[in-house]
């Protein structure tokens, strides 16, 4: 084979330092060595990412060259505009390459993906090494060890865990980069299909992604926002190794909050600066090693003197939630990310049900208006105009810098599915995979999963409330009068619950409260748009009976719809009917099916909060899985897909 040509693509680790399957590339000492990233039209057309990430990303590739070049002058990330199932054939011919190495991926598309660049390189007589190095343990053997079942809970997780062996300790960043060979590029670019691109509506002007494939300057260039067609990024947290090692040297350096955090005793009010270490979205992108994070923080805990926290709650505890999503997702594949067909996720009759492809088992990114009252409530949750300052303050912020707190995100996802609007932990899903920095898919997948009383967790009785909970952390209001500029000299006793404010001081304040939150307007705050007592009681209710019924995704009835049999038509949801075709035939238009408007009301100060010790997980162990998974075909989608709504 001579001395290795050997190409390392950078996917989901942007970093140098403990980087598995880097070192593996460069223990083979190769004369030639090529670091590239392939610009996948499936992420760029087919996924749904908001401005703020892509901006993040960008900012981890360009970070990661800087630092390749620093290394050696003449490599840098090399940025090449084509997908990597047509682009590899070409270039292990034109590069003359005896070895292509990569970090392992257990993202369900990304599988795929990934078994037609191994296919290509067999035929080629390329060599493929892959890399475990993006969770704590490879996800597989997580599985594996975890008698070949999804981990649906964190005492699996500590179980299987260590029976794969110890965590191994990260490795340092290499000193030197050998030279880059030859990069002339002597065949054709191969254009993706843009159509239907699931991020046209995030583009302020034309795309300019696949203008040749070195980029229109020919340098391998990381692409810019401009050439995406993307405006500037709202969010002020940029991404790259750089700075997450930054960011962690200073969390390490506070002993005491590194050995002593627990997750549920932060603040979820807290800014500039957060209660959290905010170092998902480099876990995300890889800029950040999830070894090295767990190793400083143990090593911390180990010596610490005083008492320390342990996992779940612990830092270390956050990274094996993690893991164990990330298990659950290599053990069930596509259908983790839908209801439909999962095995593994509770069936409750939601409104604005996904709509599914029989034949692929997948959801196609569009959806069920069974209810037009429940289809506004969405929208009013999405943009922050639901008439409860809590909620839309977390939603505006989650807009506009692409992250909340971890126990916000409960509180938002518990509103919007079992705690009021009783709508599809899909649709919420589908908006955090947009606008979150640090959206991982087995992450968000799992998260509204739990949160939505649908796997992992049972405990559908124990809502946040929007008024009691956010009191018990800023009771001045602080959060919401800088998320929600509207109420921002509203009198604090009324922050909260702004409608109970006599007309006196709202003028006081520069503010009515008045309206159904269809658009924002200056000076006005809208009404809430239910009475959350009658809705959460309405929620638990249809809850209860759901639980009672005891159907999941995967269950004959719930494919073909005929679960309605089993449930009262009366019931939350859209229950009328004895088949789903009955109870879709007419698809809200007009003013078809609209639920009666709730009056508003006095809500009960009493905050009922989740469990968030993670010792009453809900294990579902019963539930088979399909490891494998469906094949989805092109521009299909679970999670990284873009809500095509049911024309009215």
């Amino acid at each position: 084979m001579g001395n290795p040509r050997v190409i390392y693509w950078f996917r989901t680790d942007l970093r140098l330092h403990d980087s598995p399957a880097l070192e593996a590339a460069l223990d083979l000492n190769p004369e030639a060595f090529w670091p590239i990233w392939t610009w996948d039209p499936h992420y760029v057309y087919r996924a749904r990412v908001g401005t703020n990430r892509w901006q993040f990303l960008l900012d981890c590739q360009n970070d990661l060259s800087k630092s390749i070049t620093k290394r050696n002058k003449k490599s840098k990330l090399f940025l090449m505009r084509e997908a990597p199932q047509t682009l590899f054939p070409k270039l292990f011919k034109a590069w003359k390459i005896t070895h292509l190495v990569f970090e392992k991926d257990t993202d369900s598309y990304a599988r795929d993906r990934d078994a037609i660049v191994k296919k290509a390189a067999e035929e080629a007589g390329v060599e493929v090494i892959i890399k475990s190095g993006r969770t704590l343990w490879d996800s597989d053997a997580l599985v594996k060890t975890n008698h070949e079942k999804p981990t649906m809970s964190i005492s699996q997780v500590q179980s299987a865990g260590p029976k794969i062996g110890r965590i191994p300790r990260p490795i340092p960043a290499p000193e030197s980069i050998p030279d880059p060979g030859e990069t002339k590029l002597d065949f054709e670019q191969q254009r993706p299909e843009s159509d239907p691109d699931f991020n046209s509506d995030s583009r302020s002007h034309g795309d300019k992604s696949y203008e040749g494939i070195s980029g229109p300057n020919g340098d391998f260039a990381v692409p810019t926002m401009e050439e995406l067609g993307l405006p500037a990024a709202t969010s002020s947290h940029r991404g790259g190794e750089s700075i997450a090692l930054k960011m962690l040297d200073k969390i390490i350096a506070d002993k005491k909050y590194t050995a002593t955090f627990e997750k549920p005793n932060t603040a979820p009010t807290a800014f500039e600066p957060q209660s959290t270490t905010l170092l998902s979205p480099y876990l995300h992108f890889g800029s950040l090693s999830v070894r090295e994070l767990y190793w400083r923080v143990q090593d911390v805990v180990d010596n610490y003197s005083g008492k320390a926290s342990q996992p779940p709650v612990s830092l270390t505890g956050q990274l094996l939630f993690r893991d164990m999503y990330f298990g659950a997702q290599a053990a069930l594949g596509y259908s983790f990310c839908q209801t439909l067909y999962n095995s593994h996720c509770r069936f409750i009759p939601w409104h604005l049900p996904s709509k599914v492809d029989h034949t692929t088992r997948l959801v196609t990114g569009e959806y069920h208006i069974d209810s037009a009252q429940a289809e506004e409530w969405f929208q009013r949750w999405k943009y922050g105009l639901t008439g409860f300052p809590w909620i839309d303050a977390l939603m505006r912020q989650l807009h506009r810098e692409g992250w909340i707190h971890h126990l916000g995100r409960h509180a938002v996802a518990c509103f919007l599915t079992r705690g009021g609007c009783y709508i599809s932990w899909e649709r919420g899903a589908e908006v955090f995979e947009e606008w979150l920095i640090d959206h991982e898919t087995a992450c968000n997948a799992g998260n509204w999963q739990w949160l939505s009383c649908t796997a992992f967790f049972a405990q559908f009785y124990r809502c946040y409330s929007p008024v009691a909970f956010p009191k018990k952390w800023d009771k001045e209001g602080k959060f919401v009068k800088r998320y929600v500029p509207e109420l921002k000299d509203l009198d604090a006793k009324y922050i909260y619950e702004p409608w109970k404010a006599p007309i006196a001081d709202q003028k006081k304040a520069g503010v009515r409260i008045q309206g159904e939150g269809k658009e924002e307007q200056e000076g006005i705050y809208p009404k809430p748009m239910f009475d959350f007592n009658e809705r959460r009681d309405a929620c638990i209710a249809g809850m209860k009976e759901a639980y009672k019924v005891g159907l999941y995704g995967d269950d004959p009835k719930v494919i073909d719809g005929t679960w309605r049999k089993l449930f009262d038509a009366a019931a939350e949801g859209p229950t009328e009917g004895n088949t789903f075709g009955d109870a879709m035939e007419e698809e809200v238009g007009e003013e078809k099916k609209v639920q009666a408007d709730d009056k508003n009301g006095e809500e009960n100060n009493g905050a009922l909060e989740e469990d968030e010790s993670g010792g009453k997980e809900e294990s579902s162990e019963n539930k088979g899985g399909d490891r494998k998974g469906a094949k989805r075909k092109r521009g299909q989608r679970t999670l990284d897909s873009h809500v095509k709504r049911s024309k009215k």
